[in-house]
């Protein structure tokens, strides 16, 4: 039988608390591809928002995934923390006794346009997003051991797009990480890290009404909301060995949405 395509590696992906979204998407096509995940969530963010939190879903993830055979590992941590990014990498050597990827999929989201922007969301918006992503990125390359497979993948919106007036304090931070790409990647390379950003497009993770969606898709030129699916493929595709020469690029996954 040939190797899967990520054998023997071991990725944490972050912001896996909801079953239907894409952090779960991801950590089940990586288990698929045969890696060994560390899966992180924290579902407090998610009672705060309209769509409300999946109770236990990050823990139902991991019963699913463990009984289709995967080896896959759940911690629960807050990243306003300043410490949780370096204590997400150290789980993950703890687990695994090693960690080849991070997929910085976490993000808060927020609602606010110019007239609602309060400071206290702004720099809760920066911590949760930028800041604990590039914790991440420090501690992870700090203890990267070298050799095939180390990769960053970052996530941003489509704010470098089109204008997202209602929504200020996420994409000013989701923005940060689009620009932050290519240094990272930069300075990374040399030690056998590449680092990519990923623009999901609009996707249907269950926050949308049906006027939205019908929206949405009708402006579409596939016609469809792109999928967690969609974009998990694309995040184990930037995780593989072909994807070893690509790095400092942002990638739209979102079937021509941004082009228009």
């Amino acid at each position: 039988m040939p190797a899967l395509p990520l054998d023997g590696r071991v990725v944490l992906v972050t912001g896996a608390s909801r079953r239907i979204a894409i952090g779960a998407a991801v950590a089940r096509r990586l288990v698929a591809d045969g890696a060994a995940v560390l899966v992180h969530s924290w579902s407090p963010h998610d009672a705060e928002q309209p769509w409300g939190a999946d109770e236990g879903g990050a823990d139902a993830l991991v019963d699913e995934l463990r009984s289709a055979g995967g080896t896959v590992e759940h911690v629960s941590l807050d990243l306003a923390d300043p410490a949780a990014p370096h204590a997400l990498v150290d789980a993950a050597h703890s687990a695994f006794g090693r960690l080849d990827a991070v997929v910085a999929n976490h993000a808060r989201s927020s609602g606010q346009s110019l007239e609602q922007l309060t400071a206290t969301e702004i720099d809760l918006s920066y911590a949760v997003n930028t800041r604990a992503a590039l914790l991440l990125v420090q501690a992870f390359a700090a203890r990267h051991a070298g050799g095939p497979g180390g990769r960053v993948v970052l996530f941003t919106s489509g704010q470098y797009r089109g204008a997202m007036p209602g929504e200020l304090p996420y994409i000013a931070s989701k923005a940060a990480l689009h620009e932050v790409t290519a240094s990272l990647a930069v300075h990374l390379m040399p030690r056998g890290i590449t680092v990519n950003c990923v623009n999901p497009g609009p996707n249907d993770t269950g926050y949308a009404d049906d006027a939205a969606r019908a929206a949405v898709s009708a402006r579409s030129p596939g016609r469809r909301w792109s999928t967690p699916a969609d974009t998990a493929r694309l995040v184990a595709w930037l995780l593989s060995d072909e994807a070893d020469w690509v790095t400092g690029q942002t990638i739209a996954s979102d079937g021509g949405f941004s082009s228009l």
